[in-house]
């Protein structure tokens, strides 16, 4: 055996774990939620094929075409938010002020808890009657009951929990950065703010592109953090997101195959909202650092 096919041979060997865990957990579970789309169920009886009727109650319910509004509502205001405070925060970290250390990993707590924990620990923080946050501010506000802010609260504590996985990925691509185009620039007498938008700013392109992609595709799939805060849809449905519309249409209307076309349409979704991202990242300069 030649040495090219030996290490041909061995280089699917290596592959062979990662193309496992490919195939059983992401192209399996694909096929599958495309044949029950197909298929009347309801998670104990016998299914029954109906085609594309599945396909056509989606289109009819309005429940679905709302839950699409609320959660494009909230992508546009987790994913503002926490990319412009994680940047901020990476910042203040990179300039190695004391304790940098012991922020960082503060930072980072929130990121590593379980969601549905920090959201039972923020629906105590916002309870009107007893919650911390208006005892602090010594008012009386229904922050998850009232329609017109149980979005935006429900998203602020999304962006919050997000902020120090963002800013660790902006930390490491602005550590990347040499220190000699940073004192170059310094030294051609740049001010902060033209260091930061003419110089930090178009180097740290590739991790801004890879921060926004799984941002939009987390936030899209949003529903442990947001069933915690408000269980049913919230107030009059304000925070009824896709992921939430898609988990009770299976498990508590037992309407699996509707529920399998939603997940399908959350799935387009995330691949078109994706190719654009990259289209538009993919048409501006990449610069390439030297190491």
């Amino acid at each position: 055996m030649s040495r090219s096919r030996r290490d041909t041979r061995t280089a699917y060997l290596l592959l062979a774990p990662s193309l496992v865990g490919v195939v059983l957990f992401l192209l399996l579970p694909v096929l599958i939620v495309l044949g029950l789309a197909l298929f009347r169920w309801d998670l104990v009886g016998p299914r029954t094929f109906v085609g594309l009727d599945n396909v056509a109650a989606v289109a009819a319910d309005g429940r679905f075409a709302r839950s699409l509004l609320v959660t494009a509502f909230f992508v546009l205001i987790v994913i503002p938010v926490q990319t412009v405070l994680g940047l901020a925060a990476a910042l203040l970290l990179d300039r190695g002020l004391p304790g940098t250390t012991v922020f960082r990993v503060v930072f980072v707590l929130p990121w590593i808890c379980a969601p549905l924990v920090l959201g039972v620990v923020w629906r105590w923080i916002l309870s009107p009657t007893d919650g911390a946050l208006n005892a602090l501010l010594g008012i009386r506000v229904e922050w998850l009951a009232d329609p017109a802010l149980a979005l935006p609260s429900v998203a602020a504590v999304t962006a919050w929990t997000q902020v120090g996985y963002v800013a660790l990925f902006f930390l490491a691509g602005l550590r990347a950065i040499p220190d000699t185009i940073v004192e170059a620039a310094r030294l051609d007498g740049a001010s902060a703010w033209q260091l930061l938008w003419r110089i930090r700013l178009p180097l740290l392109r590739p991790t801004l592109f890879f921060v926004l992609v799984t941002g939009v595709i987390s936030s899209f799939q949003v529903f442990d953090s947001v069933y915690a805060l408000t269980p049913n849809g919230g107030p009059q449905g304000v925070t009824d997101v896709v992921a939430g519309r898609i988990y009770y249409e299976a498990f508590e209307n037992r309407a699996v195959g509707q529920a399998a076309v939603m997940a399908v349409v959350l799935f387009v979704i995330l691949v078109v909202v994706t190719m654009a991202q990259q289209r538009w990242f993919s048409r501006r300069t990449t610069y390439e650092l030297d190491t």
